[in-house]
């Protein structure tokens, strides 16, 4: 199995880093785009790194926001044969409505929006509990939010004037089985990261967690939440941990001092090939110190 981090907020040259995230998965005979960036770096990365976009089989979208379903606009021209599989509400409006600050769009783009209505039927997934893709590949659907400690992260709302609260409902997150544990894709983990893995062992038959790669959503978590995010971890006992996205600098130094798990964070271009013998990933050098973004 391999997963590919094609989309990233940290990219070497010359790859395009881009505030959003997109990893590119083989397993099972699969070829699984998770999530697609704002699309401005997606089709680059990809020919660079030599992935095959016109072969996915799936869209996996973690949820609905333009930094994680902004590439969906080009999909029907690169991938007319794949499947799109997201929650219920994915393409709704939705803002970031912070205080003393004007309010911002942050839902999926509308040519994304246009995009998806344009797929012929059967073409679109909607996922409404845990859904086998393949042999050993699942989606969670729904995420039980149980912790106590976490939120979805952000002031978010469903409309620009800050009534209608958003729980970014339709976050989900991915998983693979293997002979040496559970390896978990996220996106931004709005139910939590700790909700997710929760849910996923629990989904997936109390298995171990073997790696758990994409964006935390931890960056301006408070001293409490990162504390009890690092206690829960450790719990968890992950063999890998690929901090990417949204995790944030001070989310990934807590969860090294505290030597929880083999903490890689991830770049675009970035490459981890699991054997099928062995927990650990091993990860392909990077070219490059990254850039960083966070349009």
């Amino acid at each position: 199995m391999r997963v590919t981090l094609l989309v990233d907020d940290d990219a070497p040259a010359p790859l395009r880093a881009e505030h959003g995230l997109s990893l590119w998965v083989e397993a099972g005979g699969r070829r699984i785009l998770f999530d697609t960036g704002q699309g401005r770096a997606l089709e680059r990365n990809a020919r660079l790194l030599g992935v095959p976009l016109g072969a996915t089989d799936d869209v996996v979208l973690s949820h609905g926001h333009y930094d994680h379903a902004g590439g969906l606009a080009a999909l029907p021209g690169i991938a007319p044969g794949a499947r799109v599989v997201l929650r219920p509400g994915a393409a709704a409006e939705r803002f970031s409505v912070p205080a003393a600050k004007p309010p911002r769009a942050i839902g999926m783009p509308r040519a994304a929006r246009d995009a998806l209505r344009r797929l012929p039927a059967g073409a679109v997934v909607e996922v409404r509990g845990p859904l086998r893709l393949a042999d050993g590949i699942f989606v969670t659907g729904p995420i039980p939010r149980l912790s106590g400690f976490e939120d979805a992260g952000g002031p978010f709302f469903l409309d620009p004037e800050g009534r209608r609260k958003d729980k970014v409902e339709d976050d989900q997150a991915m998983w693979i089985d293997t002979p040496a544990g559970l390896i978990v894709c996220v996106g931004c983990c709005h139910a939590g990261v700790i909700n997710t893995l929760t849910h996923v062992r629990k989904a997936g038959g109390g298995r171990k967690i073997r790696a758990v790669i994409g964006g935390f959503h931890l960056r301006g978590a408070d001293s409490r939440r990162l504390g009890r995010t690092v206690d829960a971890l450790r719990a968890l006992a992950p063999a890998l941990l690929v901090p990417c996205h949204c995790t944030g600098e001070e989310a990934v130094r807590a969860m090294r001092d505290a030597r929880i798990a083999d903490i890689t964070p991830g770049a675009a271009g970035t490459r981890f090939v699991f054997p099928a013998e062995t927990p650990g990933g091993e990860t392909a050098p990077r070219a490059a110190r990254p850039t960083r973004r966070r349009d």
